[in-house]
């Protein structure tokens, strides 16, 4: 994931303040420029592979905490630049928007076909590994996958469900201990901001 400007944190952090606000996802979505708005089967794409990148365990999945609405807020809004052109590659060209740049959620849409959420659970999963491959090794026309990937966590674990209950969460300074026993059963803390660069 690319670092982030000042800029770009604020507008993420305006659209998660916003969203947590609202009642859901489709209030917000409904203040997008109605050329962005998405249709009601592309907000269901979206919530299926936000609950494949996250499923529900003992938490709820990325879908029922409303991160597929996030993410399409969030490229209608050009973050983690998504608002961009993107690098030359003759496949995007059907998804290019009038201002140059990619449609992300079409691309997938397309990328996916229109079988895709009839399909049975483990060959969703499978498309959606093939394309995270592709994307992760490099592939440019599955480049935009990363985004999308990149916003489905950063929506998860900013919402109270992904902040508060699938990781854990200490209000800082807490206190210190020099030996901590680390295992499987241990979550990571949201409040832990050591490793996060953004720019």
């Amino acid at each position: 994931m690319s670092s982030w400007s000042r800029r770009s944190f604020l507008g993420a952090a305006a659209l998660v303040a916003v969203q947590s606000a609202m009642p859901g996802g489709a209030a917000v979505l409904g203040k997008l420029d109605p050329k962005e708005a998405p249709s009601p089967r592309r907000r269901k794409l979206m919530r299926a592979v936000a609950d494949h990148v996250i499923p529900a365990t003992d938490t709820p999945g990325a879908g029922a905490v409303g991160t597929g609405d996030f993410v399409l807020v969030a490229l209608a809004h050009g973050l983690q630049g998504t608002r961009r052109p993107p690098k030359s590659d003759p496949s995007f060209a059907p998804f290019l928007r009038t201002d140059g740049s990619l449609d992300h959620a079409a691309w997938l849409e397309a990328k996916f076909g229109p079988k895709w959420l009839a399909l049975p659970t483990s060959c969703r999963h499978d498309a959606l590994a093939a394309l995270d491959a592709a994307a992760f090794k490099g592939d440019a026309s599955a480049a935009p996958w990363r985004a999308i990937k990149g916003l489905i966590l950063t929506g998860y674990y900013t919402s109270e469900i992904g902040g508060s209950k699938e990781l854990n969460y200490e209000l800082v300074p807490g206190r210190f201990d020099p030996k901590v026993p680390v295992g499987p059963e241990t979550r990571a803390y949201s409040s832990d901001w050591t490793a996060v660069d953004f720019g």
